[in-house]
């Protein structure tokens, strides 16, 4: 019996697994796929790679976290409350898969296993309150070296990215040899490649820093039921690639189309920052939200440029306000000289609706907040229920 009900936990975790995959492609290659720089095809097998090595690597740390620290007495996760943790987790990522937006994974598995440890009167608080805390701290940090990026450094890294897509194909098959290489296409110029490269190399970051931190969501349950580490992982990470092939397509729509028109230098820089407090924090053994951390600096960075119209004395001795909005972004082409601070009028800074789609914003937003409540209060209610009937 036993070794039926671990077979479904198996499946359960594979679903969790599949929806993770579908949830985290578009944040990490959705720029690249609107851009037309690669197809959706080569992002989901990109992320499956990336993914699985920060798994294996810094993502045990997560697993422990979840699957050992979060709930105070380890028999609490039996195989059948992993099997009901990890169904409410996939369940509310599936809504919002279904949706088409990338929900966080982190903060829905985190509550999930925060319902079972409240309702068995399990859960360690002060485990809880440190994830929490981080929650809270690494937005604000997130917001804050992005705005002293945008103030100070952003129209430098402007001018040195200025990107622009030639007319044709990025690379050709040459077919002369015996074996068929890649080349630049006719009209590809030096500039363009390294930019491809770059956009590319910053997703794989992306899903890198997705795997230490969004691998103990799919397995975390069954490890603390003492399902073996390495098994977990590698059916994690495979359930994870079959997610990122299939159903990543809706949420790469989303990122890469529909809610923004990010510029290519504020995507990398805010991908840059956020993949690097993701990996910091998953090197601790915290599970990070990557989507909000990511919003927040966005927020700084067009924050920060915003602020550029006006100088730190003149802003202290309220002179001069500036016309802060997160379309401050779009000020500024690839290549072009900005001014320096204190020179460009607040009325040439754009309005946020210049960057962001309102509608599709608001949407991305509510189910980023309704996804998490469902897998809290679902687990809650169910166990509270069992724990009532059976215990």
């Amino acid at each position: 019996m036993i070794g039926a009900l671990l077979l479904v936990g198996f499946g359960v975790s594979l679903f969790v697994g599949f929806n993770i995959g579908g949830s985290n492609t578009g944040p990490a290659f959705g720029p690249a796929v609107g851009a037309g720089v690669i197809s959706k095809l080569f992002a989901g097998a990109l992320m499956a790679v990336f993914f699985s090595v920060g798994a294996w690597t810094i993502g045990r740390r997560v697993v422990n976290t979840l699957g050992r620290e979060l709930v105070t007495d380890p028999g609490v996760f039996t195989v059948e409350s992993s099997i009901v943790v990890l169904f409410f987790i996939g369940g509310a990522l599936f809504v919002g898969n279904y949706a088409g937006v990338p929900a966080s994974t982190s903060m829905t598995a985190v509550g999930a296993i925060a319902g079972l440890g409240v309702a068995a009167g399990e859960l360690d608080w002060a485990v809880m309150g440190e994830i929490a805390v981080w929650w809270i701290v690494a937005p604000l940090v997130g917001f804050w070296v992005s705005g002293v990026v945008g103030r100070y450094f952003y129209p430098a890294i402007n001018r040195w990215i200025a990107i622009e897509r030639s007319d044709g194909n990025l690379l050709t098959l040459d077919r002369s040899g015996a074996i068929p290489m890649p080349k630049s296409g006719p009209n590809t110029t030096r500039r363009e490649v390294a930019g491809t490269v770059v956009v590319i190399s910053i997703g794989c970051l992306m899903a890198f820093s997705s795997g230490t931190s969004n691998i103990a969501n799919a397995i975390a349950p069954l490890y603390g039921a003492g399902v073996d580490l390495n098994l977990l992982i590698v059916l994690g990470c495979l359930s994870v690639a079959v997610g990122a092939l299939t159903i990543a397509r809706r949420t790469l729509d989303t990122l890469g189309n529909d809610i923004t028109d990010l510029p290519l230098t504020a995507a990398i820089v805010v991908a840059v920052i956020s993949s690097g407090i993701v990996i910091g924090l998953s090197a601790i053994g915290i599970p990070a939200s990557f989507v909000i951390i990511a919003t927040m600096s966005i927020v700084g960075l067009g924050w920060g440029r915003a602020t550029r119209s006006i100088t730190v004395s003149e802003g202290v001795r309220g002179e001069k306000k500036p016309n802060v909005s997160v379309g401050a972004l779009t000020a500024d082409e690839p290549g072009e000289e900005a001014p320096e601070i204190g020179e460009e009028e607040p009325e040439d800074t754009p309005s946020a609706a210049d960057l962001f789609n309102p509608e599709t914003t608001g949407r991305v937003v509510l189910m980023q907040n309704v996804v998490p409540i469902l897998s809290t209060a679902g687990a809650y209610a169910t166990f509270r229920l069992l724990f009532a009937v059976w215990w």
